[in-house]
């Protein structure tokens, strides 16, 4: 169990091992279902209210504090009141306009390609309305292969896998930017008794 993880460095490749198996697994899922985002498109990073731990953020926070970009981006997310996550870059051209797309949450890897259990306990597949309405067929289709058992990843086990690395900090979900904010927070208190 990793609950004993004692170093930071331990946890990121911890957690960065669950992404691992969770950008797998969705691989396999949209490769069974085709659906796929819009080039471009990132409509669902501009909600105000996407909430995160601090914990997914960790591998992030890490690379900032290793390129020695961490005391920056720190200042930048304390003083900004922003409800829409500072990672996202709309001018960025490209698939999506997350700017360090590798380091990305665990929340914006699982919208879209994941389920949630109902309380029926039947997965029911977490998306967003664009692929809702423009890949209809598609999202039905999925939608059935899931009731026939076509694997798909589920939100609350990735949860729980994120918990047992460290529940304090898998524990509470905070808006995006605080989130981030506390995982660098983390690794520059980590460092400075170094």
């Amino acid at each position: 169990m990793y609950d004993q993880l004692n170093s930071l460095e331990e946890k990121v490749k911890s957690v960065e091992a669950v992404f691992e198996k969770l950008d797998g697994e969705i691989s396999e899922f949209q490769s069974a279902t085709g659906l796929r985002c819009q080039f471009g498109c990132g409509q669902c990073c501009y909600k105000p209210d996407i909430e995160a731990t601090v914990l997914e953020f960790l591998p992030f926070a890490f690379h900032l504090y290793q390129s020695s970009q961490a005391e920056e981006w720190f200042t930048r997310l304390r003083e900004t009141d922003a409800e829409i996550c500072l990672i996202l870059n709309p001018t960025q051209s490209g698939k999506g306009l997350c700017s360090q797309y590798s380091y990305r949450g665990l929340i914006c890897r699982l919208f879209g390609y994941s389920a949630r259990t109902n309380k029926y306990g039947k997965r029911e597949l977490v998306t967003c309305q664009i692929i809702k309405h423009d890949q209809a067929s598609a999202f039905a289709e999925a939608e059935q292969k899931i009731q026939q058992g076509l694997d798909v990843p589920v939100m609350n086990e990735f949860y729980l896998q994120l918990a047992s690395i460290d529940f304090d900090l898998s524990r509470d979900f905070y808006p995006i930017n605080v989130a981030i904010r506390k995982a660098l927070e983390t690794v520059l208190h980590y460092y400075a008794y170094r």
